[in-house]
């Protein structure tokens, strides 16, 4: 059930201090939450929850969000989100309360509530919001220091196009494939053994032979220097004691069925079923790679992508297109297979000129996007594609010069998507997810993303406070929290 209220967005100044005096308005939590259009997605939010339903009312958008922001913002624990809002007005201010109180304004377990409702469409329109609201201060600034100049020349294209792909990974084990098949046959175990107790525990119990089993997994495991043969030898065993065990719950299923197995337990052996079939199909055709290829059995959905980074040659998790424009980032593409980000090239361009109205001057971008479809692209439309040109390099020595220094000017100018990735995985918990669903994933991902262009918008305040303050103040204004201009009293 969904009660929505509807009410002006909470004015700092009327949250009620028990213990007297008011926020202060240069907090960093009171400026972030002015940056965030709440108001605007709670309509869209209530849509998930039912009016006039039964039960305890949900809780609202901007408590849903802004306990993911702060536990992005602090990379703290769920349990923590809600020990850190007991205790810090700001906090509680931030998600919407209209005063202070010392207790817990909601279970930990909700935010994985919160996070299976705010989903990736969601938050990726709210972090658009952002970036738009920012974008528009801009051009009224631009507008105004104009209106007294010249007009600007119409150009066709404007802007920088900055894009990179990376790899966000996830929170599970190195899969091997004498682990993964391990771990399966335990699963297949554990089922074996609640179908012959909602059978009544009538006959001998089915022989698993998991002492025996385990016993050669761990014989493998423990040695130091293991050989391609003594591993293979191991994946032969371990893929005849799964074989067995999944023949025995298909019999046991002809008399007892299967919808005695819990929900999770019955995802497993569907995910150890295919599991067996990708390790007897490679271990056959003695094959390292296979399509959709499982690498845990609790996050079936993680697959391997192959980056070639120094130290971390492959990496398990979801792939993301990212793209910068004048320092603000955008999620262009996020799956869990992996993909080949030069593809997505022209709907990157294109999404851009639907965005500001123009293509973009120039494209900055890695060596994999730089393919002859994508020059051909760019040429037609007047965009200069970072890289080196094709064919050998000209005779004129200071044409060549020329393009060196282009060349390494475009360098330059991709170290901020390059730095942006290094900030939302090193500041924001990125470079390790621990969420296990593939939505809620998403959602963590989404939220770092989106904290990243608030952190910016913060300080593009910061830096025009300051200009103004120490290099075109005017004594005949004063300045309101967003930094407008209004003319003093008489």
């Amino acid at each position: 059930m969904y009660k929505r209220e509807p009410k002006n967005q909470l004015s700092f100044e009327d949250f009620y201090l028990p213990f007297g005096g008011h926020l202060n308005d240069k907090n960093r939590w009171v400026k972030l939450a002015a940056l965030i259009p709440w108001e605007e997605f709670e309509e869209e939010y209530a849509k998930q929850f039912s009016s006039n339903g039964m039960g305890a009312p949900a809780k609202p958008l901007r408590m849903a969000l802004g306990a993911e922001l702060i536990k992005r913002k602090l990379n703290i624990t769920d349990e923590e989100v809600v020990e850190q809002l007991k205790e810090n007005p700001y906090l509680q201010y931030f998600i919407g309360m209209e005063s202070y109180r010392d207790e817990a304004p909601f279970d930990p377990s909700m935010m994985t509530h919160f996070r299976e409702r705010l989903s990736l469409e969601m938050i990726n329109r709210v972090n658009e919001r952002v970036i738009e609201n920012q974008h528009k201060k801009k051009e009224q600034k631009k507008t105004g220091q104009n209106e007294s100049g010249k007009e600007e020349e119409n150009v066709s294209n404007k802007g920088k196009l900055l894009l990179d792909a990376t790899c966000i990974p996830q929170d599970i084990r190195y899969p091997t494939d004498l682990s993964l098949l391990a771990e399966a046959r335990e699963n297949t175990e554990r089922v074996i053994d609640r179908l012959y107790e909602a059978g009544g525990k009538q006959g001998n119990k089915p022989r698993t032979y998991r002492k025996k089993a385990r016993k050669e997994y761990l014989s493998i495991v423990k040695q130091r220097n293991k050989n391609r043969k003594s591993i293979r030898r191991g994946v032969k065993k371990q893929l005849g004691f799964l074989s067995r065990n999944l023949r025995i719950i298909e019999k046991q299923a002809e008399n007892v069925g299967l919808e005695v197995l819990k929900e999770r337990e019955y995802r497993n052996l569907l995910v150890c079923q295919e599991v067996y079939r990708q390790q007897q199909q490679m271990y056959k055709n003695r094959e390292c790679r296979i399509e959709d290829r499982i690498v845990s059995i609790s996050q079936p959905h993680i697959r391997p992508i192959k980056r070639g980074k120094a130290g971390r040659e492959t990496e398990f998790g979801s792939k993301v297109l990212l793209s910068v424009v004048s320092g603000y980032v955008r999620i262009e593409k996020l799956e869990w297979d992996n993909y080949n980000e030069s593809m997505l090239f022209e709907e990157s361009v294109e999404s851009y000129k639907k965005r500001y109205g123009c293509y973009p001057e120039s494209a900055h971008v890695d060596k994999i996007f730089i393919t002859k479809n994508n020059r051909s692209y760019c040429k037609e439309r007047g965009i200069r594609i970072s890289g080196p040109s094709l064919g050998r390099p000209s005779v004129d020595i200071e044409k060549t010069r020329e393009v060196r220094k282009q060349e390494a000017r475009d360098s330059r100018d991709r170290i901020p998507v390059e730095g942006k990735i290094g900030n939302c995985k090193r500041k924001y918990g990125l470079d390790r997810v621990f969420a296990k669903k593939a939505n809620t994933s998403e959602c963590e991902i989404a939220i770092g993303i989106l904290l990243l262009n608030l952190d910016k918008s913060l300080r593009d305040i910061f830096v025009i406070f300051y200009i103004i303050r120490f290099f075109g103040i005017n004594q005949n204004y004063e300045y309101d929290n967003d930094l407008n201009p209004q003319k003093k009293a008489a």
